[in-house]
C-alpha cells in the first residue's frame, strides 16, 4: 500500500497555481437601513449609529397616524430628528434591519416588511431583551426573513459588521 503524498484542498488553494483563480477585488459594504421599532431601541441604535458604518443609515420608526405620510408613504425619522419616506429609503437599499424591544412597533415592522418585499429587500430582524418580548418577535416573524433574538445589545453591531455595512 502506498501513502497518498498529494496535497489536501487548503494547500492546493495556497499555490501559485491556484492563485490565478483568487478574486482580489475588496468586498463592497452594502447599504443598509437599520430601524428601531421602539424608542428603547431607537436608545441601542443611536450607541450603534455614533461608529463609523460605510453604508449605514439609521432610523426611528413612526407609529401610528404619524407614520402614515401624504400619499400613503410611510414616514420615519432618521436619528437627528430629521424626517424621512421609507420608499426613498429602501432606493439602493441592500438589506433592512429592524430592531425591538417591545410589540408596539407590529405597524412599523409590517410597513417596512411589506416595502421591502415589494422591492426585493433582504430584511432581518433583532429583538433585544430578556426572552419575554415573545409579542415582538411575533410582529417580526412575518417580516423578517431573519431573525435573532438576543439579550445582548453588542449584537446588533456584529450583526452589522457581519452584513459588510
Amino acid at each position: 500500500m502506498t501513502a497518498d503524498t498529494s496535497l489536501s484542498s487548503c494547500a492546493r488553494a495556497a499555490t501559485a497555481a491556484e492563485a490565478r483563480f483568487r478574486i482580489d477585488a475588496p468586498v463592497e459594504s452594502r447599504n443598509a437601513r437599520v430601524v428601531a421599532l421602539d424608542e428603547p431601541a431607537a436608545e441601542v441604535l443611536r450607541s450603534v449609529a455614533a461608529h463609523e458604518w460605510a453604508g449605514a443609515r439609521f432610523f426611528v420608526c413612526e407609529p401610528g397616524p404619524a407614520g402614515a405620510g401624504a400619499g400613503g408613504e410611510f414616514l420615519l425619522r432618521s436619528i437627528d430628528g430629521t424626517p424621512a419616506v421609507l420608499s426613498s429609503e429602501l432606493d439602493g437599499a441592500h438589506v433592512v434591519v429592524m430592531v425591538a424591544t417591545q410589540d408596539s412597533g407590529a405597524g412599523c415592522a409590517y410597513a417596512i416588511g411589506k416595502a421591502c418585499w415589494e422591492r426585493a429587500v433582504m430584511t432581518a430582524g433583532l429583538v433585544l431583551g430578556d426572552g419575554s418580548q415573545t409579542a415582538a418577535v411575533a410582529a417580526l416573524r412575518p417580516h423578517a426573513r431573519v431573525l435573532l433574538p438576543t439579550a445582548d445589545e453588542s449584537d446588533l453591531l456584529e450583526l452589522l459588521t457581519a452584513l459588510r455595512v
